[in-house]
Formats: structure tokens, sequence, C-alpha cells
């Protein structure tokens, strides 16, 4: 969940260490979304590694989650189109598998904008995106973090591959689904063997029209990027529940080892997803990943084991909540704000 607490050139800050001990009694930290490269930013105040010192600064985050007891993954996240030249080097353009401008809001300094018509890149620059996934993990292992988890949900770059309003591309790396799955798996294959598979975790969302992200068919879709990946021995496969009970279930099924599992409400009053996790775990989840009731309740671990009311969240936060993509954005003071 992102908290837009990074240092202005991406490196991870004091405040973030803080925050992440905080929350050391999760099973697993998934860290907040960061950019492996500079044209995968997502806005101000976003942590990346792609340079020494976003791994000295991921470095003191694992440092003090580790003396806390816990555990942490960082999240491998490139924006893809939602990313903004405002926010990004001089020089430095957004990118994406095809030319097409979502329709949607970017949050940047200056308030919310428009997304731009990103420039397509070539296969050459695709073959580059691999790389920098994979590099970028070797960092997150140099700075002593637990693992990484690739981001391929919500709209971003690797989302984008897989859709079909958002990927028209004819070359290898689309005009099939065999093309539009093969950067997520290459990028998934390039990491396992830079840091381990055991080490990595990836992300998914089928259905989900964040960032204006459309595709017609998610079963072949997914059903394919699943099978592809099943015998790659990854640490788990992150599912962010389709709220198609056939797919999710079939992903289920395919998927040979630890499945975790974002569930949406079970009902409205279910602002921490507590009941709709007892229901995944009765459906065959491993693990249930929990993000705002963690965003409000640093100690949600020991509330929920003692029966304690919960915190309930705030709507402060750059995600939104439609397909147009991101809207109720923060104000950076609201952003910097620590809400325990």
């Amino acid at each position: 969940m992102t908290r837009s607490r990074a240092a202005s050139d991406g490196t991870p800050s004091a405040l973030m260490s803080t925050y992440y001990a905080q929350r050391a009694s999760a099973g697993l930290i998934i860290a907040e979304g960061t950019h492996p490269t500079a044209a995968g930013r997502l806005g101000p105040g976003v942590p990346g590694l792609h340079s020494d010192a976003h791994r000295r600064g991921w470095s003191r985050v694992a440092d003090a989650v580790h003396d806390a007891g816990g555990r942490i993954f960082v999240q491998l996240m490139h924006a893809g189109r939602l990313a903004h030249p405002s926010f990004l080097p001089d020089g430095v353009y957004p990118v994406a598998p095809s030319a097409i401008a979502a329709r949607a809001e970017v949050y940047t300094a200056d308030g919310r904008r428009l997304a731009v018509r990103p420039q397509q890149l070539t296969g050459a620059q695709t073959l580059t995106i691999v790389e920098d996934f994979a590099r970028s993990a070797e960092r997150a292992m140099a700075a002593g973090l637990d693992g990484v988890e690739i981001h391929a949900a919500n709209g971003y770059l690797l989302h984008q591959f897989l859709a079909e309003n958002t990927n028209l591309r004819t070359d290898n790396w689309g005009g099939s689904n065999e093309g539009r799955i093969r950067l997520t798996v290459d990028v998934v294959r390039a990491v396992a063997a830079a840091i381990g598979p055991h080490r990595v975790g990836l992300r998914i969302s089928p259905g989900n029209r964040f960032g204006d992200v459309i595709d017609h068919d998610p079963h072949t879709t997914y059903t394919s990027l699943v099978q592809e990946l099943a015998q790659e021995e990854l640490a788990y496969l992150h599912l962010v529940e389709a709220g198609n009970a056939d797919l999710d279930d079939r992903i289920r099924g395919l998927w040979p080892s630890a499945l975790v599992v974002s569930p949406t409400l079970s009902r409205p009053d279910d602002v921490t997803k507590v009941g709709a996790a007892d229901a995944w775990l009765r459906r065959g989840a491993d693990l249930i990943a929990f993000g705002r009731g963690f965003l409000a309740n640093p100690d949600f671990v020991e509330r929920i084991r003692r029966g304690a009311p919960l915190n309930a969240p705030e709507p402060i936060g750059i995600y939104g909540g439609d397909h147009r993509g991101y809207t109720d954005y923060p104000t950076l003071e609201q952003a910097h704000t620590v809400r325990t």
C-alpha cells in the first residue's frame, strides 16, 4: 500500500523504517510498489530500487523489520503508462506496450493530471525491462530483504502487457495470448534465476480494471499464465480476488504451491476483510494479504487474536476504486501523515 514517504530521489526514508517495523508482527510484510527503473516510477515520494542509495535505504528498512522479528518482501512494480513526465527524470518518458493513453488521472506534485500518451516500447527496450527487474531483485537481496514480489496487477506495466485493450502489438510481446503473457513470464523467470525462485512471489489481478485496463477473456489469459509458471517453484502466487468464483477456483487448482489471496469485502461492514479472509481460507487459500487493516492498525495481528476493536481505515491513499484509475488522491501533507 503506497504511502509516498520516500525521499525525492526514491530512497526509502527513516519514516518508512519505522512504519514497517511497527507492522513486523505480520507473517510476511509485502512492501509497497517499488520501481525497478526510473521510467517505472508511480508518483512523488514512491520508493525505487535501482541505485546504491535505494539499496542502502531498503537495507535500513530490512534491518528495522528483522530487529522487530519480522520478514519483508519488496514489491517490484513498473508503472508503465501510469507514470507522468512531471515526476520522471529529464529525458525520461512513460512507456507502455502500445502508445495508448489511459483514461485515468495520475497523482503528481501539482495534483491530479490526466495520463499522457506513452511511448511504445521497442523489442530491445522490452528486453531491458526484464533485465531491470532482475537487477532490482539482486539489489533487494544485497539490501537484506527476504524476497521480492513481482507486481503484474492493478493496471501497471506487466498488467498492461497482459490486457487486450492496452497491448495491441503484433510482435513476440503481443498479438496472441502467448505473446501477451510473455513479458510477465520472462520477468518472473529472470528474477527467479537471479535470486532463487523461493524468494520470488507474483501478484495478479484477473478482471481488475484499475488504470483503464480491460481483458475481455481473463479466464484464458490467467489460466495460460498460471499454467506456464506453475513449475517454477515460486514462493507464492498472490491473487487479487477476481470476483469470478470459477476463475478464482481454477487458479487455486492450477497453482501447486502457496496461494496468497487479497479478498474482496464479504459484506459492507467488513472493512478490514476478516470475514472475507475466513471464507477464502475455507476455499483453499494458504495466506491472506491484508492492506487497509494494517494501515489503520499497526497491531492488527494482536487485535485479531484478541478480538479487539479495529480502527477503520481512512480513505487516504493514491489508489482509486474504479476503472478510470486513480482518484481520491491525498495532498502531500496527508500522504506523509502517520496514521496509527
